[in-house]
């Protein structure tokens, strides 16, 4: 029940925020349903008793299993000279090919806050302990917040591939591949 209406708080404080664009080649709005459209889930897998997630707003899942000790660990390795981060945060699909017009559903399934921001190359994002070895992209500064348990969508995209990150964690990342309709093929 706590969960819930922390995700009914959150929608209606940072929800109007969402509806900011992103790069100029699409939007980014508030979901209004959730049929059977093209999907992606932010992921996260923070452990709600750990008292150590309190100074970074919180872990409002019911159930998780990293603690803050876990996620520090793994945000290295001697292997990489940048961030490699804990992959129980991640956005899945990380690959999604879509066609012109077709709207894709974000929803944060995690118990943190993330972002889920269209970039032009990836890079770190605005939390700099997180960005091992990575300079931050130009266009994490101001992106909006997607509060755990919100959706938002996606549309507008043109042809080609475009790049979202999460502008927190920047490891978790996505790339949508809009291709051309089949459009030509039903007139032949």
């Amino acid at each position: 029940m706590r969960s819930i209406v922390i995700s009914i708080v959150s929608l209606l404080v940072i929800g109007p925020a969402l509806s900011v664009g992103l790069c100029g080649t699409g939007a980014v709005v508030p979901a209004k349903h959730d049929d059977d459209g093209k999907k992606i889930a932010i992921l996260d897998d923070c452990d709600p008793t750990d008292p150590a997630w309190t100074p970074t707003g919180g872990c409002v899942r019911e159930e998780g299993d990293v603690n803050v000790a876990e996620f520090n660990a793994l945000l290295s390795s001697p292997l990489s000279l940048s961030t490699v981060g804990h992959p129980a945060w991640r956005f899945g699909p990380s690959y999604l090919k879509i066609e012109p017009g077709e709207t894709v559903r974000v929803r944060n399934q995690g118990g943190r806050g993330h972002t889920f921001t269209e970039v032009a190359a990836f890079g770190g994002g605005r939390v700099p302990p997180l960005n091992i070895g990575l300079s931050p992209a130009p266009e994490c500064p101001g992106a909006a917040l997607v509060a755990p348990g919100a959706s938002i969508e996606v549309t507008g995209l043109s042809v080609g591939i475009h790049r979202f990150q999460c502008c927190i964690h920047p490891w978790m990342r996505a790339l949508i591949r809009v291709k051309p309709g089949d459009e030509d093929k039903e007139h032949r």
